[in-house]
């Protein structure tokens, strides 16, 4: 004889049985909490006190999605997310009723529209510019915007999939990260610039030096078109990469030659390289053996002992001076670093770009050296003021990641990243659509190359890097603007002669720490 239940009693069983067990693990964690020693909230105050870290982990999603204005976030506001995410889908980023920017902010850039602007038949249109002329193998890069350093290990298979098909589509380079050369990157046949970072990844024997034989073999690739030593970066200068043992798989190891189960952790600097002579020795090394221009990357402190640098490559030559600078400003991204270094250590793009833009030109190198300026550069007004401070090219990294959906989760160093991007977890990596997301890295790099010739038009010249520091004010601290080349004279020795500096005392002292006179 069986037992009949109606839905009434149904709900009464398991509510009774989800009430017990709710109780039992309530009492479970009381006797854990009150018991443990590590934590002092929690022994004083039994369960409750764990929703303190709860909320804690809770309130970065509140502040992002309900509290925070459009312009209040760091390290990217909505607003800045949101224009990334508009461009990528090739929406529109037409806006209505007027700007929500607060244009009274100390350092705020507006460009200064021409009066009688170019015709739109005569609209700015970006050429393409020679790096390395002295190489046997120079690179014609057509665009000013690229993609920057984005490591596979610290990112993933399908993103960098997606960052190689729409790189080739938008016509853009990709810059490999400090963890090799690894078959997705090539997957798009896209421009490839291969960086060297201070474990020399994918081009290192087996004691961790430079090899030469895996420098020919990586040159002798064609999409690999230039190679970048990486001194520092901005997130953390001093310090080298960091990949924690969560995210080296099998692949990852065999790619970077490391093993398994431990962070990889690079040097802070190139052992081989303990001042100025030996990186020029080791940027003309590279050179010859792999034919293809080589330049640096570097987050300045001070501009002070880069006069030493300048002076070495006046001794040397130019042809021993590296192809091309990337500039990192201190508030560069990254990965995983130590929060002193992301917070308090390195100088900010808006100071660094220009001082070592004006070093350049000091030194008579305007047309040798190419200025790549990397640093929170995501949004065309960005990218724009770069390339009036001096800068021939524009890199961003995390600006693509907005553009493959990264929803600024801030889990990257924790294999957890809810997007797929930062991940190697296959069921969080499938969300991360490699045939959609290529399309969104286009039309991101395509919207932004766009508009910063919409802003060039607009200011009257008829290419983006005819922009100079006189197309741009900046706004003061109280509130009024001023000329950008007023605040920061340009030098431009290379395009306008020596004489330009001449009777300033400033430019002068520059010139004999250069040892131009």
């Amino acid at each position: 004889m069986g037992f009949a239940y109606n839905s009434i009693e149904v709900m009464a069983i398991i509510f009774i049985g989800v009430l017990g067990t709710g109780a039992f693990l309530g009492v479970t964690l009381f006797f854990i909490d009150r018991f443990q020693t590590q934590d002092a909230i929690r022994r004083n105050y039994p369960v409750i006190g764990r929703f303190r870290n709860i909320f804690t982990e809770l309130g970065e999603f509140f502040r992002q999605y309900f509290f925070a204005m459009d312009r209040e976030e760091m390290p990217f506001n909505r607003a800045q997310r949101n224009w990334v995410y508009n461009a990528s889908e090739a929406k529109g980023n037409t806006v209505a009723f007027g700007s929500t920017r607060n244009l009274n902010i100390p350092g705020t850039p507006i460009f200064m529209n021409a009066p009688f602007p170019p015709l739109d038949d005569q609209y700015a249109t970006t050429e393409p510019m020679l790096i390395g002329p002295t190489c046997r193998q120079p690179y014609l890069a057509p665009s000013f915007f690229n993609i920057s350093g984005m490591s596979y290990g610290a990112i993933s298979k399908p993103a960098i999939k997606a960052l190689s098909r729409g790189a080739k589509a938008a016509g853009v380079w990709l810059n490999t990260g400090e963890g090799g050369l690894s078959p997705y990157h090539l997957e798009g046949d896209c421009d490839i610039v291969f960086q060297i970072g201070t474990a020399k990844f994918g081009v290192r024997d087996a004691e961790g030096n430079l090899s030469d034989d895996k420098l020919r073999e990586v040159a002798a690739i064609p999409q690999v078109r230039m190679f970048e030593i990486k001194l520092s970066q901005g997130a953390k200068p001093g310090k080298g990469g960091i990949l924690p043992a969560a995210k080296i798989d099998k692949e990852v190891s065999i790619i970077r030659g490391i093993p398994m189960g431990k962070d990889a952790i690079s040097p802070n600097r190139h052992r081989e390289v303990n001042d100025f002579d030996g990186l020029l020795d080791l940027i003309s090394h590279v050179r010859e053996v792999t034919g293809k221009p080589v330049g640096i990357k570097t987050c300045m402190g001070s501009a002070d002992p880069w006069f030493e640098f300048f002076r070495k490559i006046r001794e040397r030559g130019e042809d021993s001076a590296p192809d091309f600078i990337s500039v990192d400003g201190g508030e560069g991204g990254t990965g995983a670093a130590p929060m002193p270094l992301i917070d308090l250590v390195g100088l900010p793009l808006r100071e660094a770009l220009i001082r070592m833009v004006d070093l350049r030109d000091l030194a008579g190198l305007h047309d040798r050296i190419r200025i790549v300026a990397s640093g929170k550069l995501v949004a065309p007004g960005d990218v724009a003021w770069a390339i009036c401070l001096g800068a021939d090219f524009i890199a961003t990294a995390r600006g693509f990641m907005f553009s493959l959906g990264c929803i600024q989760a801030l889990k990257c160093n924790r294999n957890t990243c809810p997007s797929g991007i930062t991940t190697h977890i296959p069921s969080l990596q499938k969300g991360l659509v490699v045939h959609e997301k290529e399309k969104r890295v286009a039309a991101y790099a395509r919207s932004v190359i766009g508009e910063v010739e919409t802003i060039a038009h607009s200011v009257g010249v008829a290419e983006p890097r005819q922009m100079r520091r006189r197309h741009v004010r900046i706004v003061c601290d109280d509130g009024t603007s001023v000329q950008m080349n007023d605040l920061y004279p340009s030098v431009l020795l290379g395009a306008e002669g020596l004489a330009r500096a001449r009777g300033n005392k400033q430019f002068e002292d520059g010139l004999k720490r250069l040892g131009v006179v």
